[in-house]
C-alpha cells in the first residue's frame, strides 16, 4: 500500500524475509568469526605443545609423616607438635592452620627465634612454606605447632591432626605422644 502526502512518501512493503545473504555480507560474517577461531586454535595448539613436552607443570604433592607431640611436664598443659611435611611437586605449598580434635583450645604456628643478647622467644607466624620437591621439617628449634595437651595423654598415644594448605587442602594425619627427652623424638 502506497499513500502519498504533500511533505513524504510512504513506502510498506509485506516482504516476510527483508535481509537478503549478499556475498559482501556472507564475507564479512566469515572473516569476523574466523578471527577468534584463529586465536583460539593457536592458544590449544601451543598448549598442547606445553603439556607435551613436560613443561606443565606438577601441583603441589603434599605428605605429612614424622607427626610427634611431646608430653608435657610441670604443672603446665602447654607443649608443640611438630611434623616433616614433604612436597613432591612442581608447585610450592603453604601450610595455613593446623586443627585437632584431640586438643583442647586454640593451636597456633609458631617459630623459635633468638634476640641479639641470647634470649629465645617465640614469634606466632600466619603460614610457612614447603617448597617444590622439598620440605618443611617442624623442630623444638624452628617452626612448630603451639597447642594445649589432652588431660590424660600418656607416652605413645595417638593424637588426630590435621594439616590445612593454601593448594593441596586438608590432610589429615596422627601425631604420637613422646617425651621431649627421647631421640626418637627427632626427625
Amino acid at each position: 500500500m502506497t499513500r502519498t502526502t504533500a511533505q513524504q512518501t510512504t513506502t510498506r512493503t509485506t516482504d516476510p524475509h527483508p535481509w537478503r545473504p549478499t556475498r559482501r555480507r556472507l564475507t564479512d560474517t566469515l572473516l569476523t568469526a574466523l578471527a577468534p577461531v584463529a586465536a583460539c586454535s593457536v592458544a590449544l595448539g601451543a598448549l598442547t605443545t606445553w603439556v607435551a613436552a613436560g613443561r606443565a607443570g606438577d601441583p603441589a604433592r603434599i605428605e605429612v609423616t614424622a607427626g610427634r607431640v611431646f608430653l608435657p611436664y610441670g604443672d603446665t598443659r602447654d607443649t608443640a607438635a611438630f611434623f616433616r611435611v614433604t612436597n613432591s611437586g612442581d608447585e610450592e605449598d603453604r601450610l595455613v592452620r593446623v586443627e585437632s580434635p584431640g586438643v583442647g583450645g586454640e593451636l597456633t604456628l609458631g617459630r623459635h627465634r633468638t634476640t641479639g643478647a641470647g634470649a629465645a622467644y617465640r614469634a606466632p607466624v600466619d603460614s610457612a612454606a614447603v617448597p617444590a620437591h622439598g620440605s618443611l621439617t617442624m623442630s623444638p628449634h624452628g617452626l612448630d605447632v603451639i597447642l594445649r595437651a589432652g588431660p590424660r595423654w600418656e607416652l605413645g598415644d595417638p593424637v588426630p591432626f590435621t594439616l590445612h594448605f593454601r593448594r593441596s587442602g586438608p590432610v589429615t594425619v596422627e601425631a604420637v605422644v613422646v617425651s621431649p627427652g627421647d631421640v626418637r623424638a627427632s626427625p
